[in-house]
């Protein structure tokens, strides 16, 4: 990978790091309930959810987080761009669909049909989350 490329990529991952730490601070702020906002059962359950909203929000920031620090660290250790499992170059056009990518296209697609599915036919997530039987 060019220079020039690498270091496109990393100013992009400096600045989204910078974004999601800075709305994170934002949302944990707003997370912080007044007595006024819980009148009656219905502002309660209007609280509720905008607080299960925001946490889902912070979840799915945190993970990509976690993404966008794994991938400085490969670029630092010189390891940006080569697919996790057999070492190849990862496709420009797939790194800059996806940057945090660790696999190429094919690796990718093994690891998909690997996968196994969720009882109504869908993929499950990446994350470690087991089948879901209702």
């Amino acid at each position: 990978m060019l220079k020039s490329e690498l270091l496109k990529f990393k100013n992009m991952f400096e600045s989204q790091k910078r974004e999601i730490l800075f709305s994170k601070t934002v949302i944990d702020q707003n997370l912080v309930l007044q007595k006024d906002d819980m009148l009656d059962d219905v502002d309660m359950t209007s609280v509720e959810m905008e607080t299960a909203m925001r946490t889902r929000l912070l979840n799915r920031e945190a993970l990509f987080l976690k993404k966008v620090e794994e991938a400085l660290a490969r670029i630092h250790k010189g390891e940006f761009g080569l697919c996790m499992d057999c070492g190849d170059d990862i496709e420009l056009k797939r790194l800059e669909a996806r940057p945090t990518a660790t696999l190429c296209v094919n690796c990718k697609e093994a690891e998909e049909h690997r996968e196994p599915s969720h009882i109504d036919g869908h993929k499950r997530k990446s994350l470690g989350i087991k089948l879901r039987l209702a």
